[in-house]
């Protein structure tokens, strides 16, 4: 599995959104240029979590974007699975599975479905909050 660059910018948008929301509706250009991502890759992101109901924006004078809910509330796992369509491991395990001839005898099946659920808890065990929250002081030594 590897999460492409929508699902990760998607991620720290959505940081980004949560670490400002005492401001309001934020401005596609400032997001841009804080995360350092383009405008128009940044826009199609911001569409599809809008389109998501993940954010909601508001076009004009003071417009821009927020989150629609508390940052508790969204998870890694929910927000990775809207942007990269499935984290499932492999095709027999995807939302709507490629059948496959050999999966009543599958020797791997079993391994793939705890990757696949171990992916799922992992992703959705996480929040925007947690996040967002400072590394926990006495763990910033270097080695």
């Amino acid at each position: 599995m590897m999460i492409s660059t929508k699902g990760r910018y998607a991620l720290r948008v959505m940081i980004d959104l949560a670490e400002h929301q005492s401001e309001g509706y934020l401005p596609l250009k400032e997001i841009a240029q804080r995360q350092e991502i383009s405008e128009k890759y940044l826009e199609s992101i911001l569409k599809t979590l809008v389109r998501s109901k993940l954010l909601s924006g508001l076009r004009g004078k003071g417009g821009g974007y927020r989150l629609t809910r508390a940052p508790e509330q969204y998870t890694v796992g929910s927000i990775l699975r809207l942007t990269e369509g499935s984290l499932a491991p492999v095709a027999c395990l995807e939302q709507d599975p490629v059948d496959c001839p050999r999966m009543a005898s599958c020797r791997t099946l079993p391994m793939w479905r705890k990757l696949d659920q171990m992916i799922r808890e992992f992703f959705d065990g996480i929040t925007l909050a947690d996040l967002m929250a400072p590394d926990q002081a006495g763990n910033d030594y270097i080695i």
